[in-house]
């Protein structure tokens, strides 16, 4: 088998787990042989759905995050997909 299509393990770096009402999230920061990505999972009621966002756009989304969270929701920020509305 070549190795380069072979899949590592993960191994799991972080883990946190956040829970809002009737959902849970589970946020696991892994690292595998291609690199680490940050996972998150919202399970309700056991459907469970992910996003994986790459270790090198982490910044990128933390930023947003934090712009998100300290706006007063009057004006979408440029390039969002609010723009296309």
């Amino acid at each position: 088998m070549n190795e380069d299509y072979s899949r590592s393990p993960d191994r799991v770096l972080a883990s946190e787990k956040v829970v809002a009402g009737r959902k849970i999230f589970f946020l696991d920061y892994k690292e595998n042989n291609r690199g680490r990505v940050l996972k998150i999972t919202e399970d309700v009621n056991g459907r469970r759905d992910t996003i994986m966002i790459p270790d090198e756009a982490l910044d990128d989304f933390a930023d947003a995050l934090e712009r998100i969270l300290n706006s007063d929701g009057a004006a979408a920020a440029p390039g969002s997909p609010e723009d296309d509305r």
